[in-house]
């Protein structure tokens, strides 16, 4: 795939969709201005955008458009089923915190984490939606906790392009979760990683890892970049170990995570203070890259605010586009930054956004 000239951004009060021509950068509409847009699809199978919002006591919604956001067909979203007896203490999902598709010959096929922490399957385009019972059912369950929420989410899901039956999940704060048999049954796949924060007896305990963003390397899937709450870690086998990458710098906390659609040894993080600050080391926002899978990183600074600079980049919040070296970063101050070498050089956006939440590049044109 080449460079994409489409990109969509999902901020807490709307979802804005730009496109690239001569003058650069423009934004070229808004949907569902002034709602909060959680997440945000390009779906690359076929260019249908989906859309997330979180309408707080108004619930969870989804919308689908398949004219580049001109017009919206509004769609269930997941939702727990009833408890088994009629109980009515089933949860309610608070949010859609992932949605990717389930592979590139499954037409249709989505897969969608939530908050509270659970993993649903579509097979008709968001038209309905089944929970995923072998995760959901596991006993381990009773023992995952709220990371930035007060109930565990889970944000990240990688589906190995060889074959989609396998997927690996991450859940703040739950660990990684690995199914090889389209999600009947399920492993934790954290070994490797360690919690600062838990006492000594559960430190390296998988199922209480704070994983923040888990990234699979598209060429090579086997290759994962986990950005942990205390560390930022790497696997070569399929998540089955995990070893920490200590050179990062200038910290070793941060979100949000990329990596070369090609090059499984090019990743782009964006570090921060953790804990009760989270806001960019020494006020000054920086991306740390690596290019020999995480032995050594650059840290790129050109374009970017170095004095009292505060902007948080959520999980999400930054991504890079199908040919590899163009890059998008999104703020929870509204800043929108875009690269176009592989984040030697930045460029801001000039509009002034509300804070950003994610930010997608599309990867197919449309007619």
């Amino acid at each position: 795939m080449g460079t994409s000239d489409r990109l969509s951004v999902a901020t807490r009060k709307g979802l804005f969709l730009l496109e690239r021509g001569a003058r650069g950068w423009e934004i070229e509409r808004c949907a569902f201005l002034g709602d909060p847009v959680s997440l945000v699809l390009d779906d690359p199978r076929d260019g249908t955008l989906y859309a997330a919002l979180a309408l707080g006591h108004f619930g969870v919604k989804l919308h689908r458009s398949d004219d580049r956001g001109r017009t919206w067909t509004e769609l269930p979203a997941p939702a727990f089923p009833p408890e088994p007896g009629g109980a009515s203490d089933a949860p309610s999902v608070q949010q859609i915190w992932a949605l990717e598709p389930a592979g590139p010959d499954r037409p249709g096929a989505l897969w969608a984490g939530t908050i509270p922490a659970a993993l649903f399957r579509s097979g008709d385009r968001g038209a309905s939606w089944t929970l995923v019972r072998g995760l959901s059912d596991r006993p381990e369950r009773k023992d995952w906790g709220g990371g930035g929420y007060d109930q565990p989410g889970l944000h990240s899901i990688a589906v190995d392009p060889r074959d989609p039956r396998r997927l690996l999940c991450a859940i703040s704060t739950g660990g990684v979760w690995g199914t090889a048999d389209d999600g009947e049954t399920w492993a934790l796949r954290a070994t490797g990683m360690y919690a600062e924060y838990m006492p000594p007896e559960r430190r390296e305990d998988p199922n209480a890892q704070d994983v923040h963003r888990l990234v699979q390397a598209p060429t090579a899937p086997e290759r994962l970049y986990a950005q942990h709450h205390n560390g930022v870690f790497r696997s070569a086998d399929g998540g089955e170990r995990w070893t920490e990458i200590t050179a990062i710098r200038p910290s070793k906390f941060g979100f949000a995570l990329a990596v070369h659609p090609r090059d499984p040894r090019t990743a782009w993080f964006v570090p921060a203070v953790k804990d009760e600050r989270r806001v960019p080391v020494d006020g000054k926002l920086v991306v740390a890259r690596t290019r020999d899978g995480g032995d050594t990183f650059e840290v790129l600074r050109d374009g970017l605010p170095q004095d009292h600079a505060y902007d948080l980049v959520y999980r999400h919040g930054l991504a890079v586009d199908a040919g590899g070296d163009r890059l998008a970063m999104g703020s929870t101050t509204g800043g929108l930054w875009i690269s176009e070498d592989g984040g030697d050089r930045w460029v801001q956006h000039p509009a002034r956004l509300p804070p950003i939440y994610q930010v997608a590049f599309g990867q197919v044109a449309l007619g």
